[in-house]
């Protein structure tokens, strides 16, 4: 089992990898197998199915779907230029992309929220079409978005391909006993593991250049929250708090010595930075979610900043013991919180975090793991229902109290010698079927908890 840390830790647009830059990845590749057929085409249409139908526009689902059919992608998202392109499709009534004719497409009209179709695959289904002079579809796709960015089509799905192992790899561990079981026979890390395994994919100059990449995007979103004021779109009124936060707690500086508990301020503030920033539908980095982009980069932050001894050159460690800890929880369960419901996303960035951290602080692979067991079964049963559909209320605070999770649970596996009752991998099952036995109302469709109870107007 492969999946890059490139595949886990992806550069992208907020406020959320399913239902913003899951949709534009798939509208991009509906474009190339547009090009690739021997129709020729006059037309766009699109519809939205369950998840992304339901919290489609908090999600900027609708927006963002329109944007990929218009040639843009969240790797290379350019904000300005994406506004005036959606101006212009919104009063043409038309789509121009390289390589294809003019496209007649009318956002109110061609883009439909189906609320009643669901489709098999997923949770996260989308239907793109194209249309002949005559109005008839001449080319469709059935798209799934199924969490972290990742995209897949019906026939790729019904086939397996997300569970696809690829080329051979030094380290094939598909399960944490597995991973536990190399590394004790190997004599290397989980870290080590994992980049060898990434090595012989794509070479360390890639793993290097673009490690150090994520690194940036991530602390950069967390400045740009920390400085910056205001209220967030979407019509709930949610103030930016990062900012004050961090003011706050960088005047108590030169006071007495703040309390101890203070500490969870900083990582909140942190994490709550990024989240803003996502919400906002700024530049985050899939961790291994945007929904739970802050926990990670928090937690790395909280690392760096106030962990005596800490160093910059361990950070590509972190993010390969996370991604090691990413791919075993997505390959046998969901990253997806319309699949799983909020345990597959801010769990399971909690439990990376964990082991990120408790690798570079010196664990065992068996703490490393044991970390990783703590954090996500502290969110098992943590379900996804985001007020008016938009990733802020209870999703930007949860970042900070899972980025506090992540912490401790990396501190309590540091104090131990790794054995424990719960294997990680019992852990990662139960909440695979926590997530199936989860009502449809708690995994990311705002038809329950507090999405129903709380005044959303």
């Amino acid at each position: 089992m492969f999946l890059s840390v490139f595949d886990m830790f992806k550069v992208g647009i907020g406020p959320s990898s399913s239902h913003t830059m899951g949709p534009m990845v798939a509208a991009a590749r509906f474009l190339d197998a547009m090009r690739a057929s021997p129709f020729k085409f006059a037309g766009l249409r699109a519809s939205l199915h369950g998840s992304l139908a339901f919290t489609g526009v908090g999600h900027a689902t609708d927006r963002a779907t329109i944007l990929g059919l218009a040639g843009f992608t969240p790797e290379s998202y350019d904000a300005e230029k994406a506004d005036a392109a959606l101006q212009a499709i919104n009063e043409g009534h038309q789509i121009t992309v390289d390589g294809l004719p003019a496209l007649a497409f009318d956002p109110k009209t061609d883009l439909i929220f189906d609320y009643d179709t669901k489709l098999d695959g997923h949770a996260n289904g989308m239907m793109l079409m194209a249309t002949d002079a005559q109005g008839d579809v001449t080319l469709r796709e059935t798209y799934y978005s199924i969490g972290g960015g990742f995209v897949m089509t019906e026939d790729e799905l019904a086939a397996g391909k997300d569970t696809d192992e690829g080329a051979p790899i030094p380290f094939p561990f598909k399960s944490a006993t597995e991973m536990l079981d190399m590394s004790k026979t190997s004599g290397k890390t989980i870290a080590q593991m994992k980049r060898a395994n990434e090595v012989s994919r794509n070479g360390e100059i890639h793993l290097r250049t673009g490690t150090k990449r994520l690194w940036q995007v991530m602390n950069d979103c967390i400045d740009r929250g920390l400085s910056t004021e205001g209220t967030l779109p979407g019509g709930l009124a949610v103030k930016r708090r990062a900012k004050g936060i961090h003011d706050a707690l960088l005047a108590e500086r030169g006071l007495n010595q703040p309390a101890p508990h203070t500490i969870n301020d900083w990582m909140s503030a942190y994490a709550m930075a990024v989240n803003e920033e996502n919400a906002a539908g700024g530049q985050v980095v899939t961790a291994p979610t945007n929904g739970a982009a802050g926990v990670l980069p928090a937690t790395i932050r909280y690392y760096l900043d106030h962990v005596p001894g800490a160093s910059e050159t361990h950070i590509e460690d972190f993010l390969l013991t996370a991604a090691a800890i990413g791919g075993l929880v997505k390959f046998n369960a969901s990253i997806s919180g319309a699949e799983a419901g909020c345990q597959a996303e801010v769990g399971s960035a909690a439990a990376m975090s964990a082991a990120g951290l408790c690798a570079v602080m010196g664990g065992t692979p068996e703490q490393v793991e044991n970390a990783a067991e703590i954090a996500l079964e502290h969110h098992l049963g943590m379900t996804c229902d985001p007020v008016k559909g938009l990733v802020q209320v209870p999703c930007i605070e949860r970042n900070g109290l899972g980025t506090i999770k992540a912490v401790s649970a990396a501190s309590l596996a540091l104090r131990g010698d790794g054995t424990h009752l719960v294997p990680l991998d019992a852990c990662i099952e139960t909440m695979r079927q926590t997530g199936a036995d989860m009502s449809e109302k708690y995994k990311e469709t705002s038809l329950g908890g507090l999405a129903v109870n709380v005044p959303n107007c």
